[in-house]
């Protein structure tokens, strides 16, 4: 069996374990899904629930929003029940214990690029907005998150030891040659034939914006997460994650970022043209 075979049956496994409660509300249980990450006993399945637990509220979610505690009927033979504990989990929260999990083993991997992008869908399908918005549009909201996201991890990179300008440039490049297939800005700048004051951010198309958000947003995390020091180390994860993303483009059979058209227009303009209209 192939890898990408392996892929999507994992992916199938995850979908089959998911349940619905009387509101719609999609969530997984702990014990069916320690099963199927391949963990022999439940007691050795906790500590990783306990380690993302912890992510969840490093990440300034409330936890029980995604991890709640519940009793669970099973039956014990003859027909009787027991109640037994168990974690009622919602899409972020797997993907926080995927996150924590052994990424040697297929199905943590696996789990790991299914649920980060499952997850980030998941929260753009539940913004209508976003789906009615117009290609610029699009661009100017991914680019003001991308901004926003950017503090945020300039602030995880600094607390790792990235600290002056020279440093963060860096560390930048490091996430976009992970990314581009080893192009660095000053690579992905001359190949899309932008002029030297253009900054490349600003002249990406929505779909190209959120592959570098979701970069920028899972680097943060993984740095804040397995509390990364040192600058080489900070870089080398930029680099990681940037190509995990890649790879997960590829495999889902998107366009490299780098092969994506580059818009007419920049933010810069989107923006004044934006101003002018709600003016008149």
């Amino acid at each position: 069996m192939s890898n990408k075979d392996i892929m999507i049956q994992h992916h199938e496994t995850f979908e089959s374990i998911r349940h619905f409660d009387e509101n719609g509300n999609e969530y997984w249980r702990a014990r069916e899904f320690a099963r199927v990450l391949e963990y022999s006993e439940y007691r050795h399945f906790l500590p990783v629930i306990e380690k993302a637990k912890e992510a969840c509220a490093n990440s300034d979610h409330p936890v029980a929003d995604h991890f709640e505690d519940i009793l669970e009927m099973v039956e014990i033979g003859s027909g009787a029940k027991r109640p037994v504990s168990d974690v009622r989990l919602s899409r972020y929260g797997c993907y926080l214990i995927v996150q924590n999990g052994d990424p040697s083993k297929p199905v943590i991997a696996n789990g790991q690029t299914y649920f980060a992008m499952q997850t980030r869908r998941q929260e753009l399908a539940d913004d209508v907005r976003f789906a009615k918005l117009t290609e610029d549009e699009r661009r100017l909201m991914l680019r003001s998150e991308l901004t926003h996201h950017n503090k945020a991890l300039t602030a995880a990179a600094k607390d790792a030891g990235v600290e002056t300008g020279l440093d963060y440039a860096i560390f930048q490049d490091h996430g976009y040659r992970g990314l581009y297939g080893g192009l660095g800005a000053k690579e992905i700048h001359a190949h899309k034939k932008l002029k030297k004051s253009q900054k490349i951010l600003d002249h990406m198309g929505s779909t190209e914006l959120a592959a570098n958000l979701f970069r920028a947003t899972q680097t943060e995390e993984k740095l804040k997460r397995e509390k990364v020091r040192g600058k080489q180390a900070a870089n080398r994860t930029h680099f990681e994650v940037g190509t995990k993303v890649r790879q997960t483009i590829k495999e889902l059979g998107g366009t490299m970022p780098e092969e994506l058209p580059v818009p007419d227009k920049g933010i810069k303009t989107l923006e004044r043209e934006k101003k002018k209209l709600k003016k008149i």
